[in-house]
């Protein structure tokens, strides 16, 4: 099923053909079955700093569908807010990330990860949490078509994505809502936005679904022409759907994420060159 011409020129303009049944079972009629969060604490061999992941899922039919979330930020009442509640409810939630995560399990259910829809299925090796991690990195930043010395603005840093980065030679600014530092002592700035204009492109977490700063990426990389590839755990379905609105490329990556489990996986990478691509 391919999204119709004109379903992606704003996040809210995509909510509102799914509260209308534009893309289709009117969300009314369906119902989330299962809620989970997901937390994970790592440090990989060899790295000075570690992080901890925080994430809620919605079970939707075949379909899971997800949004991080700042670890501690999501109270427990939430989960079971979801479970029996329809999805057209869930799209209203005073949660951010409910909102989001239902709307993630609707488009999974929908539109699937398929290269009917515009999805090309990236095999992730088996590995150590360290190795499975450079190897997502790889297939991310593969996405960025930059000559060596252009600028990415990286929204969300992840040191394996930092690391590809720079085995390009590219250059990068690290942005994080938190601030800090990078793996090897490099200032994070806060503002997204603000750093944008200093940078060639955009690689951009789908976090910034879940607190509100897609958006205005995605209007900056459109008005500038300039690529804004997402990767994708939060919102691994919706993302997709704005392909030439804004983002360029797409590397999605629904739950199961790569840092759950040591055995293979798989990727969809979307560039806009295939059906539903968004071309």
């Amino acid at each position: 099923m391919t999204a119709p011409t004109g379903t992606r020129t704003s996040y809210d303009g995509l909510v509102d053909l799914v509260r209308a049944g534009a893309l289709g079972p009117h969300p009314g009629t369906l119902r989330v079955a299962v809620a989970f969060t997901t937390r994970q604490a790592v440090r990989h061999d060899g790295r000075g700093t570690g992080y901890r992941n925080e994430v809620l899922s919605l079970r939707l039919a075949e379909a899971v569908g997800s949004c991080a979330v700042e670890p501690g930020a999501l109270p427990d009442s939430a989960v079971e807010e979801c479970v029996g509640a329809d999805v057209a409810r869930l799209l209203e939630h005073p949660l951010p990330a409910v909102r989001v995560a239902a709307l993630d399990a609707y488009l999974m259910h929908v539109l699937p990860h398929t290269p009917a829809n515009g999805a090309h299925p990236v095999p992730l090796p088996a590995g150590s949490s360290l190795e499975k991690s450079r190897a997502r990195a790889k297939a991310v930043v593969g996405l960025l078509d930059l000559p060596p010395g252009a600028t990415v603005l990286v929204v969300g840093v992840v040191n394996s994505l930092l690391e590809a980065l720079r085995s390009r030679d590219l250059r990068y600014i690290p942005c994080d809502l938190k601030g800090g530092e990078t793996e090897w002592d490099e200032p994070v700035v806060a503002d997204a936005l603000a750093a944008a204009g200093r940078c060639d492109a955009l690689l951009v977490s789908g976090m910034t679904l879940g607190n509100g700063t897609f958006e205005p990426l995605r209007r900056h990389a459109l008005a500038h022409g300039k690529q804004l590839v997402m990767f994708a755990q939060t919102g691994s379905a919706v993302l997709p759907r704005f392909l030439g609105q804004g983002v360029s490329a797409v590397c999605a990556e629904p739950y199961p994420f790569f840092w759950l489990d040591g055995g293979p996986g798989v990727l969809h990478r979307y560039d806009g060159s295939c059906p539903g691509g968004g071309r």
